[in-house]
């Protein structure tokens, strides 16, 4: 029998060095734990900053190398890179907004930050995967790290119930997706992304086996990003889970999630460009609008974030509707910059929290700009931003979006849009009003340390800094787009 070589296979490991690196530093981080005389809390934050660094380092140096490896499995190209960093940068401010909070909660540290960076691989695994094997075991990675994430404060009820209802719910909406891509096989005969996008142009008619695996997988991603009607885990989960873990499902699955259904949905599915559209635009303008109108009754700002979040999936769906290369990136475009409104916003909510007492009822917010007015000032800036106003990067990304749609002719979806952005200025608002016209209720005196403050000054900065000058980023985005 003749031997065959790894130099014969179509098998580039270099393609994975980013995820290779971050694994090993996965590991590197959970025998470290096993000596806590020398690696405290900060010494395994650090090794897990420097091995998200590392990893960046690897994701940019394949800018220059772009390919398709792993017998089509994997894609190495600008679009996966640049939303490689985007998943990179958010899983690094989550683990600095982690170091007070472990230590006040005396959480185990090695674990927790493992866990972290192992999502964070299932993430990169994701946004590179072109097969559905790949998508499969990339969301799998990202759910079990997230399901015990959810749950890692075991002195906390909520956070164990949280938990399960993320288990319960994310194991049925995976049922979904496994039934989706089993129908795609069995009629297309491979999980490949190219080798189904040659077999929807190659027919004349779609069978009705397909149509319905396209279903069933699309609702599987949905419940990814949170979309409605498949969101109802997302605020009782963004309730209970640890804060930090709180920041980090409402940017780092999102980014990833998103990844990926472009690739299916705007590339795979390219020649049923038609039928999907009017599909999304539904659940776009639902998204936005039930995610919206729930925030505004909303009491606990954890749960208010949470269907902030929701509605925010739906204005990345506007762009995705659009289908067209402002569209593409706006997307990357807005990932970016709700990296710093939102996990900022977080980070405020989290330095307010105690280890006996969580301060999570918005009305517990008034009087803060007497008490601690840097922790105002930070908190008004993202929520300005979160919810659009000039001339904060949250503006120019809903600009981007929606301009993207009028371009596409989808005017309708755009000013759905933009009536539900006035909307949510009325419960981002109510907390900046909240902290500066009224009286205070309780006594809050936080006093961040070093590194929370670093967070809250970049958070700040890029959500002013890319509202004045988003060009750079933009053009970036722009060069991405593979589509």
């Amino acid at each position: 029998m003749e031997k065959i070589s790894i130099s014969q296979l179509d098998i580039h490991v270099g393609a994975i060095l980013p995820e290779i690196t971050l694994a090993v530093f996965a590991l590197i981080v959970v025998i470290a734990d096993l000596f806590p005389k020398q690696f405290g809390n900060k010494q395994l934050a650090a090794l897990s900053i420097f091995g998200l660094a590392a990893a960046e380092f690897m994701n940019i140096l394949l800018w220059w190398q772009p390919e398709t490896t792993f017998f089509g499995m994997i894609t190495i190209d600008a679009f996966a890179i640049v939303f490689k960093s985007i998943a990179l940068l958010a899983t690094a401010v989550v683990i600095l907004m982690s170091l007070s909070y472990v230590e006040a909660q005396r959480i185990k540290h090695g674990e927790y930050y493992s866990l972290i960076l192992f999502a964070t691989i299932g993430m990169m695994f994701l946004i590179s995967g072109t097969d559905m094997v790949v998508l499969f075991i990339g969301l799998e990675t990202i759910a079990l790290s997230s399901y015990l994430l959810a749950g890692f404060n075991l002195e906390r009820y909520e956070s164990t119930e949280s938990a399960m209802k993320y288990f319960v719910l994310g194991a049925f909406s995976t049922g979904f997706l496994l039934y989706g891509i089993v129908l795609l096989y069995g009629v297309t005969g491979s999980t490949n992304f190219m080798e189904i996008k040659q077999y929807f142009t190659s027919v004349e008619t779609i069978p009705l086996p397909l149509w319905l695996g396209i279903g069933l997988l699309t609702i599987g991603l949905a419940f990814k990003i949170g979309a409605v009607p498949f969101h109802f885990w997302v605020p009782d989960v963004y309730e209970g889970a640890p804060t930090p873990i709180t920041a980090f499902f409402s940017i780092g699955p999102k980014v990833a999630s998103f990844a990926i259904f472009l690739r299916i949905v705007v590339d795979t599915l390219s020649s049923v460009h038609e039928q999907w559209t009017m599909l999304f635009w539904v659940l776009a303008a639902i998204t936005m609008t039930i995610g919206n109108i729930t925030a505004v009754f909303q009491t606990n700002i954890k749960r208010m974030l949470a269907y902030s979040s929701i509605s925010q999936a739906g204005y990345l769906l506007v762009a995705v509707v659009a289908g067209n290369e402002l569209g593409y990136a706006s997307i990357m475009f807005y990932l970016f910059v709700y990296i710093f409104m939102n996990l900022g916003a977080f980070t405020v909510v989290l330095l307010l929290n105690h280890k006996d007492k969580e301060y999570l009822q918005i009305k517990e917010y008034g009087g803060l700009a007497k008490s601690s007015p840097f922790l105002a000032f930070t908190m008004a800036i993202f929520m300005l931003s979160l919810a659009g106003i000039p001339p904060t990067a949250g503006f120019i990304g809903k600009f981007y979006i929606f301009s993207a749609a009028v371009k596409s002719g989808f005017i309708w979806l755009a000013i759905i849009g933009v009536i539900n952005s006035l909307i949510s200025v009325y419960y981002y608002m109510r907390i900046t009003i909240m902290m500066y016209m009224k009286e205070a209720t309780i006594e809050i005196a936080p006093h961040p340390g070093p590194v929370m403050v670093s967070v809250l000054i970049l958070s700040v900065w890029g959500s002013l800094f890319f509202g004045f000058f988003p060009g750079s980023i933009l053009e970036l985005a722009l060069r991405a787009n593979p589509f």
